[in-house]
């Protein structure tokens, strides 16, 4: 009989228990090596200061932070960065090194650095704090709107330096004989200057080849520029005269309709000094711009030049705001004249850079119809006509040369309707709302709810009948296309806006702003309804009316002729007929003086529900020399109430104080948000230096 073995049988589960153990014990030596090395302080400068993305008001303020030494030499200032703050992961942007701290306790560390790219400058970073500031905003707002998102693939590609300038880029292209004050503002420009211009710009004149002399003669002499303009189809056109005049990659455009891998490709050959010539709308205000020497404004009165997100700033300012900070050259350029700009010539910040008044009377011409004695005599019922004859007849004309153009302020077809017999406003039986009509062969249909009424009778009188006292650009052309039968029709308007139209006989229908470039200019330039842009209850209605005028006027070929149906006797329509936007501006400078209005006062807005805006207005240190008006209801854009009044939820206030009090003004409202932010308080929403009100 065989003995029994003494050895224990084999546990086949050991070997794999004993492979567990070993793993776990090192990744916990791993771990505490790496936090050892957390712990660890970078031995130079081992504080960063860091301002987190956290859009609250008492929060704006940099948070020191421990910079490991794994993180040492990836943790410069202008990089994106990961934190722990309020018990959570946060980005933010290391704005300094520094070596100590005021903190009593332990720092807590950095958890990392999002990338070694530093797309933070610090002209940006004090441009951002000058921002917030002015308009009682916060940094993390205001970065959102100067630092692109991030993307990943288009920051490992490595930025192509631009190539060699032309030797001739100092001699201008552009014939500026008009303005004898030129020559000394580019010599400025080319020899480091720091000129400061308000430039009108005449009807014919290319304004892009005008913009990029101001551009060639500032890169001739070794600096950079940021030219802002209203939107993409300027930006259009000043790519292109760039581009003939520096040559090809040169300069480039940062705009959101770029998109994500573009524009931050672009916004990063500008970060890395690879690019010092930026165009491109708001955004482009914030472009990091290396040595730079000149910011330009395109067209400052435009209200797209006003950021629609908080802090709402206007593009004008902190372009301005820039040119102190960093003390470069600064040009306001348009065809009109805003009053903000009128207000630089009066202090003396700028000088004006014009035409004299005899060049301006030989370049073209525009008149109102009917404001003279024999033209009523010609055409004595055309007083009260939308397109009397005279208009009709300069049409005519026009078209024997090449395309005209005919503005007319509102889009659509026929946007309010009221009865054929007694001219009561066609009413929508659901809602009461306007009526209006989309098309010819369309019913009338309600503008609030959307009903068609295609048996609509009159409330006052019963009768069927509709007449368009508002007429759109759609309902313009078909009349103008009946006048005109053998004539091509364009309409450029909403979403169907065209760029350029060829030099050929052509009626050219457009609304304000979506006017067509036509190559050699328009032979002539109709106004239509200028009663509608001047009936705007709005602080700006005339200034507005007038820009936008100019800037169809100035479409104009050397040589034409512009004629505007309205009341002669307007001032704004006078100073269209003189050119002369300078005086037209001092007279509203000075109304609005008397008023206590911009740009003579600061004004904020401040909007909310009652009672909240009754707490703000209980906790707002006010300077005393400010003024408090109201609070007004303010409608409300949602859904009507009964009988198709909308609903008021909100209200409204407006602060104003005399301008050298205004940053008083801005920084008892930021006191005002960190206070209101701090204790959880309900919204009210703070607007500075509002476009409109």
């Amino acid at each position: 009989m065989t003995p029994p073995d003494p050895t224990p049988p084999a546990q086949p589960g050991l070997p794999g228990l004993r492979a567990t153990v070993r793993e776990s014990q090192a990744k916990a030596r791993a771990s505490r090596e790496r936090a050892r090395a957390e712990a660890e302080p970078a031995p130079v400068d081992p504080v960063a200061r860091v301002l987190v993305d956290v859009p609250l008001a008492h929060l704006d303020r940099t948070f020191d932070y421990a910079v490991p030494a794994a993180l040492a030499e990836a943790a410069v200032p202008g990089v994106r960065v990961k934190v722990r703050f309020a018990g959570q992961e946060v980005g933010g942007y290391l704005l300094e090194r520094a070596a100590t701290t005021d903190h009593a306790g332990r720092l807590a560390p950095l958890r990392r650095v999002v990338s070694p790219e530093p797309v933070l400058s610090p002209a940006v970073a004090a441009l951002a704090a000058d921002v917030a500031a002015r308009y009682a905003g916060v940094r993390s707002d205001v970065l959102r709107l100067a630092v692109p998102p991030r993307h990943a693939t288009a920051e490992k590609a490595a930025s192509v330096p631009a190539p060699p300038v032309p030797t001739d880029l100092a001699r201008p292209h552009h014939d500026w004989s008009a303005h004898p004050a030129a020559p000394a503002l580019l010599r400025h420009l080319h020899d480091g200057g720091a000129p400061r211009a308000v430039v009108g710009v005449l009807p014919g004149e290319p304004w892009p080849a005008l913009l990029a002399d101001l551009v060639a003669a500032t890169l001739a002499g070794g600096r950079g520029t940021i030219v802002c303009l209203p939107d993409g189809k300027d930006v259009a056109r000043l790519d292109a005269a760039l581009t003939q005049r520096l040559g090809p990659d040169q300069h480039v455009v940062l705009a959101a309709d770029a998109g994500p891998a573009r524009r931050y490709r672009d916004f990063l050959a500008v970060s890395r000094g690879a690019r010092r010539v930026v165009i491109g709308t708001r955004s482009a205000a914030f472009a990091p711009v290396h040595d730079l020497g000149l910011v330009v404004v395109w067209d400052d009165g435009d209200d797209l030049h006003a950021e629609p997100r908080a802090p709402y700033p206007h593009t004008r300012e902190v372009l301005l705001l820039r040119a102190e900070r960093e003390g470069t050259a600064a040009v306001l350029a348009g065809f009109a004249r805003s009053v903000e700009a009128d207000h630089l010539l009066v202090t003396g910040w700028a000088h004006e850079v014009g035409a004299p008044r005899e060049v301006v009377r030989a370049r073209f011409r525009v008149d109102i119809a009917g404001a003279s004695d024999p033209a009523r005599g010609r055409d004595p019922s055309g007083v009260g006509a939308r397109v009397p004859r005279e208009a009709h007849l300069l049409l005519r004309e026009g078209l024997e040369r090449g395309p005209v153009l005919v503005q007319t302020p509102r889009g659509g077809y026929a946007a309010a309707l009221a009865c054929e017999r007694c001219r009561t406003p066609a009413r929508c039986a659901a809602c009461a709302g306007p009526l209006a009509l989309r098309g010819p062969l369309q019913p009338p249909t309600c503008r609030w709810c959307g009903t068609p009424d295609p048996a609509w009778a009159c409330a006052e009188c019963g009768h069927h009948g509709l007449r368009a006292p508002v007429v759109g650009d759609a309902r313009t052309a078909e009349e103008l296309g009946r006048a005109f039968p053998k004539v091509r029709v364009l309409s450029s308007a909403g979403d169907h806006v065209l760029a350029t139209v060829p030099d050929r006989p052509a009626l050219v229908v457009a609304t304000p702003g979506a006017e067509p470039v036509a190559a050699a200019g328009y032979a002539t330039v109709l106004l239509l309804d200028t009663w509608a842009p001047l009936a705007r209850e709005d602080l700006r209605a005339a200034e507005e009316a007038l820009r936008r005028w100019s800037n169809a006027v100035g479409l104009l070929a050397p040589g034409g002729r512009a004629l505007a149906v309205g009341d002669p006797a307007h001032p704004a329509l006078q100073a269209l007929v003189r050119w002369d936007h300078g005086g037209f501006a001092a007279r509203e400078a000075a109304e609005r003086r008397s008023a206590h209005l911009p740009p003579a006062t600061r004004v904020a807005t401040l909007t909310g529900e009652p009672g909240a805006l009754d707490d703000a207005l209980t906790l707002l240190p006010l300077p005393p020399v400010a003024e408090v008006l109201g609070p007004v209801p303010v409608p409300s854009a949602g859904p009507r109430g009964p009988g198709g009044a909308p609903e008021e939820a909100e209200e409204q206030v407006v602060v104003r104080t005399p301008r050298v009090h205004g940053a008083a003004l801005a920084a008892a409202l930021g006191e005002l948000q960190r206070v209101r932010s701090a204790r959880k308080l309900d919204a009210v929403r703070v607007r500075l230096d509002p476009p409109s009100l």
